[in-house]
Parts: structure tokens; sequence; C-alpha cells
């Protein structure tokens, strides 16, 4: 691999009308970072890819997936597509001999998340998973503040995601109302909030969960019903590996949605993770205090932000930190934690919450 990483992705179009998270996210991410070039852009049809590649500056455009994987000079594949097309193409680029980053969920079920986690093993390949909040500079920060013993042993801690409900969808969200295509407030909302309190406190060791469908119903743009089954509503009682207990609460919400927050209560201290969105998209805050003092604010140190001054922020800033991070180890220079290994424990733990939620029992997770 040259020292700048090429990179080919599929998933990222111009004509998304500006709500495609690989055109809002990657592209700007790719763009702001001097050791990456965004080479290739792939689309269904040749039209939408010449002009999407045209418009993000990207030298070649293809429309048809092998053709792109097979392209000597591009050497990371990134997959943007919707979730029930993640495995064909991971698959297919792995197949290729290329390193791949998917966007979270990695499939559309654990079987899904194993079968190509195991194929990226086989070939010895790098993989990395979109779960950005690890890469945050504040998840970041208060998980070596925690390591480091800054509030003492954990004793308890608690999430709250409350995330706007979104009711009337057109055709490219629509498909999100249907539990079994793997996209919804567990596995998006739930799975990229879950995953940030895992990157503080470490992996749950047992877990009782309920998972219920509040809003049955959505409309299409042009005001017809249409029933929904995905899961809108999750709450988890649990124990992490640590001992600590802890409690999770993730829900859509029609009205007033409260963001992000995690709270963490120490034997010397409490620690507060605050977001106003989401922890793997927006910027968040870390609050502290030690003994009795009163909770004030812990500036980020700058050793913790890896993308240059002027990043772009929102969508873009969490999604450019990963990619920083994950730079060495696509060019050999080791291993990075946030890949597909890391995206089979944490469907694992999503099958867990819904495993207990079916039965009424808590379930443990392994070692």
């Amino acid at each position: 691999m040259t020292n700048t990483i090429r990179v080919g992705i599929v998933g990222a179009t111009v004509t998304q009308g500006g709500s495609g998270w690989g055109a809002n996210a990657h592209v700007p991410a790719l763009k702001a970072l001097p050791g990456y070039e965004l080479k290739a852009v792939c689309t269904s049809h040749e039209d939408t890819a010449k002009a999407s590649a045209a418009a993000f500056g990207a030298e070649r455009a293809f429309h048809r997936f092998s053709d792109m994987t097979a392209d000597p000079d591009v050497d990371l594949v990134v997959v943007c597509v919707r979730v029930p097309g993640h495995r064909d193409l991971v698959m297919a680029g792995l197949q290729a001999g290329k390193p791949v980053l998917c966007e979270w969920p990695l499939g559309k079920t654990l079987a899904e998340a194993e079968e190509m986690a195991g194929l990226a093993r086989q070939r010895s390949l790098k993989t990395i998973v979109g779960l950005q909040a690890r890469s945050a500079p504040a998840i970041l920060y208060a998980r070596d503040l925690i390591r480091e013993g800054y509030i003492g042993e954990v004793l308890t801690a608690s999430l709250t995601c409350v995330a706007p409900a979104v009711l009337q969808r057109g055709p490219g969200r629509i498909w999100q109302g249907v539990r079994a295509n793997g996209a919804n407030v567990l596995t998006i909302t739930g799975g990229h909030a879950i995953d940030a309190l895992c990157a503080v406190l470490g992996e749950f060791s047992e877990l009782s969960a309920r998972v219920s469908t509040r809003i049955p119903e959505w409309r299409t743009l042009d005001g017809k019903p249409v029933p929904v089954d995905s899961p809108d509503s999750i709450n988890v009682v649990g124990r992490m590996a640590s001992g600590a207990e802890v409690s999770v609460n993730v829900a859509a919400v029609p009205s007033n949605p409260g963001g992000n927050r995690i709270e963490i209560y120490g034997r010397e201290g409490a620690l507060v993770l605050r977001a106003e969105g989401s922890f793997n998209t927006g910027s968040s805050e870390v609050f502290a205090g030690k003994g009795k003092e009163a909770m004030a604010t812990m500036p980020v140190p700058a050793r913790y932000k890896f993308v240059p001054e002027g990043a772009p922020g929102g969508q873009p800033y969490n999604v450019a930190q990963a990619y920083a991070r994950a730079a060495d180890a696509l060019r050999g220079g080791g291993s990075f934690d946030v890949d597909f290994d890391l995206a089979v424990q944490r469907h694992k733990l999503i099958d867990a919450i819904e495993r207990s939620s079916a039965t009424g029992r808590s379930v443990k997770l392994g070692a």
C-alpha cells in the first residue's frame, strides 16, 4: 500500500439529495485527511457514478462493484449502502483481497457479521467497522480517566439515549420499519450508544432486557400508513465484567428527544458524558467531580484529536477521527481495534438483548 491510502467507496452518490451518510460524512472526512485520497466512487448506474465522482473529486467512476475491487489503485473499499446490502459487498471486497471498511451494523444478523469477520481473519485482511463513537475525543478521554482510576472503582452507571422518531419517511428510509432488515433503533441508535458505554466501561457480563415497538405505524410521504415491527423502546439492566451495575434506556420519541447521556459513579467521584445528538456523530462534553466537589467541565486534551485543525465538524468529524486512527494499521503498522471482530462482539450483545426480551430471562455473555 502506498503512503496515501486510496479509497473506493460504494454508497456515496450525488443523487441522494444530500441525505446519504456516505456523501455527507465519509466524503468530507476523507477530504479533510492528508493521508487519504478518495480515488473511486461506485454506484449502480454509470451516469450516477460519473456524476458522483465528478461532484466528489474522485478520479474514477464504477457502476460494477467487481471492477472497483479489482482496481489495483484502490487500497481500501468502503461500504456505505443500506444494511441488507452489506454482506454481499463486504464478502466480495474481501474475496478480492481488499481491506474493507463497512458501516454499522455490519450485517442484518449476528450470523452475517460472523461470516464477514471469519473471511477477513481467513484472508488476514484489515477491517474497520463504523462504530465512530470509539474515535470521538470525549469517549477516548473518558475511557482513559476511568482506566486511570480518576473516580475510583466504578460502582454504577447509566446510559440514556433518546432520539427523534421519524414517523413519515420516503422510500430511502421506510424500509427500516421492517425488523428483519437489521437497521432500527435497537441496532443503530442503541448500537452506537451502547458501544460508547462499552468503550468507556468495558463489556457486559450479564443482562436483562425489554424490547418493544411503541409506535407500530409510520406513513409514507403521501400519507399512506405502513405497519412497523422494528423496535423503538429498549431497556436493559446488567452487570459489566468489572462488576459495575448499569442501566440503559434507548428510545425514539416524537417530541423533545433528550439526546445521549452517560453517568458513571465511582467510589471517589462521578463522571458524566453528554451529547446533544449521538455520541458517534456529534461533539460530546465531559464533566467530573471528585469527593464533594461540584461537577465541572473537563476540557478534552488535544492529544485525543487526530484530525487536522479546520476539519469539518458534525457528522464527518468522528468519521475522520476513525480514518485517522486506522491509518497506521492499514499501512501494515499493527491492528486497529474498531474492526469486524468488535462488530461481532457488539452484534452478540444485541442478540443477547433480543433473547432476554423474548424469553423474559437474564442472559450471560462470554468472558
